[in-house]
């Protein structure tokens, strides 16, 4: 039995083993990995030298005593089922909301940044989620490459969506505040202030009483008042006799006119007859 076999690992989903291969058939194989009960290895789960390619035959890949690296796949009814595809740190079931996770930054992009964290897909960090304050690129805060410590927002399974955050992990920036320390007289000067924006009777502030107050005194000030009957009689006196003297000096001008014309017509006529 091969020496480097792990001892000490768990038989658990996930845990690794440098196991022996014991015995190959047409189905997979049988693999011991130190817990005294072979393994079952099945042909879907062989890593060909060339990724990528279907396995033909397991005996192509695989020869009785080769070591090779495996992984617990699962237990059912005790039997150990076994893989060479390194398994996924994070399951779908095992990511939730609010969970901190550490991963790679893989991708950069302008709504935000890709981060690996073992899961079957990337999880997004959106340019929103990268920092408290504005972002103007995602390159401003992370680089290709850096690792970085995330949390979870939401997991959608069906669509192999995870968002992740940045900024929930970072603590909010400290406004700074004015003190609050004010003497008795700012304190009288505060409470007046706050007298002055109260309503006052009939549902309106001093100010808007000040501005009727005003815009009433401006309309007084450009405006006549309403005239009485006499008045009204007098002014219609007035403007008719005004109308009838205009209306005699035009008619005398004309007269004037006509006889001036007359005289002019008949010394005319005198001097033509001399």
């Amino acid at each position: 039995m091969d020496t480097s076999v792990n001892q000490t690992n768990a038989v658990e989903p996930k845990n690794h083993f440098a196991g022996k291969v014991l015995k190959i058939s047409l189905a997979g194989a049988l693999v011991d990995i130190g817990t005294g009960t072979p393994a079952y290895l099945h042909v879907s789960q062989i890593v060909a030298d060339k990724p990528g390619e279907p396995i033909k035959m397991v005996s192509e890949v695989l020869k009785e005593g080769q070591a090779v690296d495996v992984w617990v796949r699962k237990i059912i009814d005790g039997r150990v089922e076994l893989t060479m595809h390194r398994p996924l740190a994070l399951d779908w079931k095992d990511l939730q909301p609010e969970m901190v996770v550490k991963g790679k930054v893989v991708r950069l992009e302008k709504f935000g940044v890709f981060v690996e964290i073992g899961a079957e897909r990337p999880g997004l960090i959106h340019i929103s989620e990268l920092a408290h304050g504005y972002v103007k690129t995602t390159g401003d805060v992370v680089k290709e490459g850096d690792e970085v410590e995330a949390m979870i927002l939401d997991v959608n399974r069906k669509k192999k969506q995870i968002k992740l955050s940045l900024k929930a992990l970072q603590e909010p920036p400290v406004k700074d505040e004015a003190p609050a320390q004010l003497d008795d007289m700012g304190d009288r000067k505060k409470d007046s202030r706050k007298t002055a924006k109260k309503p006052v009777r009939g549902g309106k502030s001093r100010r808007d009483n000040s501005y009727e107050a005003d815009l009433a005194a401006f309309a007084e000030e450009n405006s006549e008042p309403d005239p009485t009957y006499m008045e009204i009689v007098l002014r219609a006196a007035m403007e008719q006799a005004k109308a009838q003297k205009s209306h005699g000096d035009r008619a005398r001008k004309s007269k004037s006119s006509s006889h001036e014309q007359d005289e002019i017509l008949s010394r005319t006529l005198r001097n033509k007859v001399k």
